[in-house]
């Protein structure tokens, strides 16, 4: 089995993955299990050379969840997704409001089976038929696993701003308002059940239990604002399908913050600052400068030549 075939199909791979498990870590490390499993199968031709490589993906994924969620209960404080660059997670066509770090915390109370049969239906399109081979499933069983699915997610569906724009400008607006330390400002801008969850893994100061109330999130963040050092530094990226605020000292990402919002009022807040769940970040957006640094030197010699 040749590794470029396999290299043809590796995004939508880490796209599903990272889907299922919301960590590019362990996303990474299922497809590069699913990559020596397809260098080690026999050469009996497939119908499908994808879905083949999806099947295996998606059975891995399964066996991380189930052995994750005792890790997962014991977390300190809230858990949230390993965020990751818009351009990484995002397959075609794009559903960025299914990778937003909101969205991902809402398929954490999906059971795996019904997490994986939501994800390969609503972000893969899948039939209930390929699901129900895919996880040696009936199709009457992937039928009810698929309500009940649905069911959950239509219940706490997160709310988005109607365009990218929107949701920028309040970002703008919000954050600009917790760096001058303006509570009043930040109060009208939020619900009055506004919510802040921060993960910190018990690495580093964050909020154990998740901050509820428009003042009590405002004063949060207004406090937190005073406390970061000088040397820290924000940029707003694209990551998870949705401008971000991220922060960094030196090159390194120290902290992620994503809204929710409709673009009129912010609904709730998640703020990753665990170190371990930034180092993918930190190593993409890394790999990301390297390349455009090799083009713009590419280009530089094309125009000088």
């Amino acid at each position: 089995m040749t590794t470029d075939t396999f290299s043809a199909h590796r995004p939508r791979l880490l796209a599903l993955a990272y889907r299922l498990l919301s960590s590019w870590a362990e996303a990474e490390d299922v497809v590069q299990e699913t990559h020596l499993a397809w260098l080690e199968r026999d050469a009996t031709p497939l119908a499908s050379e994808r879905a083949w490589l999806e099947r295996v993906t998606t059975n891995r994924c399964l066996d991380v969840l189930k052995s994750a969620r005792v890790r997962r209960e014991e977390y300190v404080g809230p858990w949230l997704a390993e965020p990751m660059a818009s351009s990484a997670v995002q397959t075609e066509p794009l559903d960025v409001e299914a990778v937003s770090l909101a969205f991902l915390a809402l398929l954490e109370r999906l059971s795996p089976l019904e997490r994986a049969v939501y994800v390969l239906a609503e972000a893969f399109d899948y039939s209930h038929d390929d699901i129900a081979k895919a996880l040696q499933r009936e199709p009457a069983a992937v039928r009810q696993l698929l309500h009940r699915a649905r069911e959950h997610v239509q219940t706490g569906r997160p709310r988005f701003a109607p365009d990218k724009v929107a949701h920028e400008s309040m970002l703008g607006t919000f954050f600009g308002a917790a760096m001058t330390g303006d509570v009043a400002a930040l109060e009208q801008l939020l619900v009055a059940g506004a919510t802040v969850s921060s993960d910190g893994g018990g690495k580093v100061r964050a909020a154990i239990n998740v901050v509820t109330g428009a003042n009590r999130v405002a004063r949060f963040f207004v406090g937190v604002a005073k406390k970061q050092p000088l040397s820290v530094r924000y940029e707003l990226l694209d990551v998870n399908g949705w401008p971000s605020v991220v922060s960094f000292e030196g090159d390194v990402v120290v902290g992620v913050s994503q809204l929710e919002t409709d673009g009129e009022r912010v609904y709730s807040v998640s703020t990753v600052v665990n170190p371990d769940k930034l180092r993918a970040l930190t190593r993409h957006l890394a790999q990301r400068s390297e390349a455009q640094a090799c083009h713009s030197d590419d280009a530089s010699l094309v125009q000088r030549a």
